[in-house]
């Protein structure tokens, strides 16, 4: 027994020591500010071919990274934004949900209160516009020559 359990825990110190994961770095180059970025996060890129990808990331190589089977060199790679899916969900249901309440309250109010509440479907719709468009508040990481992006594993 004393022998099973030793294995046991030889074997899982032995896993934590060696396993790593891979991510990438984001560097910038004047102020040396490191950003990590690890696999399976969710982030949007534009290439240089001006297409715009979101999803999870995969790393294949020390130069490839894959999203929705996607195969994107690093040095394709125009701008890189991280987008968390609770947050693209808040904001797309807070704009939308809102601005379908606003029309519904405005047509409401407009055929029972005062016309000029039907002025207020013009902003709605801007909101549901926008909550349909998902934005993304966080920073874009753009590599030209400000920033640096490069694949590393950790420990």
């Amino acid at each position: 027994m004393k022998k099973a359990a030793f294995l046991l825990i030889t074997i899982f110190f032995i896993n934590t020591a060696l396993s790593q994961e891979s991510a990438i770095k984001i560097t910038n180059i004047d102020s040396q500010k490191e950003i990590i970025l690890k696999e399976d996060r969710r982030i949007t890129i534009k290439t240089i071919s001006g297409q715009k990808i979101s999803g999870r990331f995969k790393i294949k190589d020390l130069r490839t990274i894959l999203i929705k089977d996607n195969q994107i060199k690093l040095t394709e790679i125009i701008y890189l934004k991280r987008n968390p899916l609770v947050v693209s969900i808040l904001t797309t249901g807070v704009l939308v949900y809102g601005g379908v309440i606003t029309v519904g309250i405005s047509i409401i109010a407009g055929a029972f209160a005062d016309s000029s509440a039907f002025l207020l479907t013009i902003p709605a719709a801007g909101m549901i516009y926008t909550g349909i468009k998902s934005p993304n508040f966080y920073r874009k990481y753009k590599n030209d020559g400000k920033w640096k992006f490069e694949i590393i594993h950790t420990p």
